[in-house]
């Protein structure tokens, strides 16, 4: 199947250009539009006729491609949020948002997938909880059939936009705060400090760069750094906290829902050290303790991710949206009104 990818590279311009030509924008030269439609001819490309039709006018589809977490229901405040600052935006920039989750793709090829998604007359796409072992869906991003943003995920092209918090940078900030806070939690006799830092999962994006952000603050303080990986589970993160955890003097936990598992596993042998999480969902406050965090808005991330979309379809480039974050200290009272 040939993509608007091909088309591109074949008349040597760039993706938002033949999307230009194929709209109709009226600031393409000639000369370009002679280029493009030669190319379009030349490899036989048939245009999604209804995503050209809805983006006339500065119009169009975007379809939210979502993975929830299944492993527990505490993290449907992320998607929540995600969902309605998706479609507030959406409303607001008048254009169409249809929400896909990722298990209605299982089993399609990518052909498949463009099929599906041209046939709701798409044009763009924003992809939530994109990771490594998602290749379909990966490799449908990299195709570039159509304008695409990611959150949390490493894709930058004329066509693709990230949008996302510095995920190294927070997870330095959280840990260095815990462990800068609580300098009596060391235990006496030893040299260093010693930390328990329970990662995500291995495949996702974020675990990567939130991992560096731990080594960086390890290394700066000089503590005495384990790894684990929690798969961002709060019972698994509570049996690694159980075992590996007992003789430690921090646990830093790459999300709330880990750290609200490792909190609870310490109270049943009854210890208490510090503990953080990352992610700010008000579930946090709930745990029993007060804990350090990583406050990410994800209504605000949805919301200027849609906007980046209609970006891409106004015929701009793809780039890279760092979004603000907070380190925060979350308490019950923080979230009963």
């Amino acid at each position: 199947m040939v993509s608007i990818k091909d088309v591109a590279k074949h008349a040597g311009v760039a993706i938002s250009t033949v999307s230009k030509v194929l709209n109709n924008y009226p600031n393409v030269t000639e000369t370009t539009k002679n280029k493009v439609n030669r190319a379009i001819k030349e490899l036989n490309y048939v245009p999604n006729s209804i995503a050209a039709a809805l983006s006339s006018k500065h119009s169009g589809r975007v379809a939210l491609l979502m993975d929830p977490v299944r492993e527990t229901r505490g993290a449907d405040q992320i998607y929540m949020e995600y969902i309605l600052g998706a479609l507030d935006s959406a409303r607001e920039l008048g254009i169409d948002a249809i929400t896909v989750f990722f298990s209605m793709l299982e089993n399609m090829t990518v052909d498949d997938i463009t099929r599906y998604l041209r046939s709701q007359g798409v044009q763009a796409i924003v992809v939530f909880g994109l990771s490594q072992e998602t290749k379909v869906i990966r490799n449908l991003i990299q195709e570039e059939d159509f304008f695409t943003v990611v959150v949390d995920a490493p894709f930058v092209t004329d066509g693709i936009t990230s949008v996302g918090i510095d995920h190294t940078e927070a997870q330095y900030q959280v840990a260095v705060k815990t462990i800068k806070e609580n300098p009596g939690s060391v235990q006496p006799g030893e040299s260093a400090p010693s930390v328990l830092y329970i990662a995500g999962r291995g495949a996702d994006y974020t675990t990567a760069d939130r991992t560096k952000g731990m080594k960086k603050a390890a290394e700066e303080l000089k503590v005495s750094l384990s790894i684990r990986y929690g798969d961002f589970s709060e019972a698994k993160a509570g049996s690694i906290a159980r075992v590996t955890g007992r003789d430690k003097d921090f646990i830093i936990c790459a999300s709330d829902l880990m750290a609200i598992g490792a909190v609870n596993a310490l109270k049943e042998t009854g210890r208490n050290i510090p503990v953080c999480g990352f992610d700010g969902i008000a579930l946090m406050a709930y745990a029993g303790c007060d804990m350090n965090t990583v406050r990410q808005d994800f209504y605000e991330i949805a919301n200027t991710a849609v906007k980046e979309a209609k970006r891409l379809m106004d015929g701009e480039k793809g780039r890279q949206v760092v979004m603000p974050h907070r380190i925060v200290r979350m308490a019950y009272s923080d979230i009963v009104k």
